[in-house]
């Protein structure tokens, strides 16, 4: 078969060509790293990178999450251990003052002192992360949670929180409202909440009691006990005015004495007056401020006797004692959060080895063999090119 000069020539210039491109290719792998350069070079392996690439990511802002969730969640752990702080000392201050021998004078500087203490707390309560967010502020990140007008307390912010994805399958509370934490807490022993009339002429006072047994525990709106000191007995009535238990007592000076009904007991101390009421109520709910301002305005008020001071300030230290509690739940479960949120960065940290390991194998240029093939590929074009200068020299008057 004849070959014509033009089609030699042609044929020839394109391996050439070819063998450039490819050189080419080589060299651009050997100076990027990366051997797949476009779709076209490995269509499955450059799909198989794009999808490694989007779990990489997802799993870097996962991280990117866990840090800004670690961060408010360590801000509001150190302010609910300044809270809880706060309340040991007011509590201290109204054990203090609950002492029949200390002058009024001296229950006003205590009131004094946890005026102080109140204005610390509202501003635990309102404190801000380095951005300016509050941190009980829930989604009102903007807002400040609680605002005092006058004596009262009142929150301002959402009851909804922020929730950030630690990874595909878990997300986490990146805080707590205020609401939750520093206003909603159980009254009372967080089952029912005790009084004394303030018609009261004795001086018993009533402590804050206990359930002794939760199936037998009935609450009306109010129980009210009464009692006659001529006969020495005790009376409990219900809101509707029911009779509900009767007994006697032994009241003394300096002494205690019980009174057990309907699964609870309540304890008495001094000697109640003829006609001395007392009342048992639902425990509902009430702010760590109002607490603390309740003890204020006891500790305030002159008109107040002894046995009355006595209860009042018994309520206050039992519901400070809840308050207290409860914080420590809530620390409880931040600590919980935090936890979580290592553990997931660890695995998130683990997978994005793997991704990275898995982008490599298949993008990654192996250096050995691509230098190995560059060579091979440099001495096929010089072989090319060789061949083509010695077959152009070619001429039949060579042989004339």
């Amino acid at each position: 078969m004849t070959i014509s000069t033009l089609s030699f020539q042609t044929n020839a210039v394109d391996q050439m060509d070819a063998l450039q491109q490819a050189m080419s290719k080589t060299q651009t792998e050997l100076s990027t790293g990366k051997q797949i350069q476009t779709a076209a070079d490995n269509p499955v392996g450059m799909s198989q990178v794009v999808q490694l690439s989007t779990q990489l990511s997802a799993s870097q802002q996962y991280v990117t999450n866990g840090n800004l969730a670690s961060a408010s969640l360590n801000l509001e752990t150190q302010a609910l251990s300044d809270a809880t702080n706060t309340l040991q000392s007011a509590r201290s201050l109204i054990v203090e003052a609950n002492n029949a021998s200390i002058s009024p004078s001296q229950r006003q500087d205590i009131a004094t002192q946890l005026q102080q203490l109140e204005q610390q707390l509202i501003g635990i309560g309102n404190r801000q992360d380095a951005q300016g967010n509050f941190l009980f502020s829930g989604y009102a990140a903007g807002t400040q949670p609680f605002v005092q007008n006058g004596a009262s307390v009142s929150y301002a912010g959402a009851n909804e929180v922020s929730q950030v994805q630690l990874s595909a399958e878990q997300s986490i509370s990146t805080g707590d409202a205020g609401n939750a934490v520093f206003m909603n807490i159980p009254a009372g022993n967080g089952t029912f909440t005790t009084a004394a009339a303030a018609t009261n002429t004795g001086t018993a006072s009533i402590g804050p009691g206990t359930v002794t047994d939760p199936s037998a525990w009935a609450p009306p709106a109010t129980y009210t006990i009464s009692f006659n000191s001529s006969t020495s007995q005790y009376t409990v009535t219900n809101s509707g005015g029911a009779t509900v238990a009767t007994g006697t007592y032994t009241a003394s000076t300096g002494g205690t004495f019980s009174i057990a009904f309907n699964g609870i007991q309540l304890s008495f101390s001094g000697v109640p007056a003829n006609g001395d009421q007392f009342t048992v109520a639902p425990a509902g709910t009430a702010s760590v401020f109002a607490t603390i301002g309740g003890a204020i305005t006891t500790l305030d008020n002159p008109t107040l006797n002894s046995a009355q001071l006595a209860t009042q300030l018994n309520g206050a230290l039992e519901q400070i004692d809840g308050a207290i509690s409860h914080i420590s739940q809530v620390q409880a479960s931040v600590g919980g959060r935090v936890n979580a949120v290592t553990a997931a960065q660890s695995t998130a940290q683990s997978q994005q080895t793997d991704y990275q390991t898995s982008i490599s194998q298949i993008s990654d240029t192996n250096y050995a063999a691509a230098t190995t093939q560059l060579s091979t590929e440099e001495l096929a074009l010089q072989a090319a090119q060789s061949s083509y200068a010695s077959m152009m020299t070619l001429t039949l008057f060579k042989y004339i």
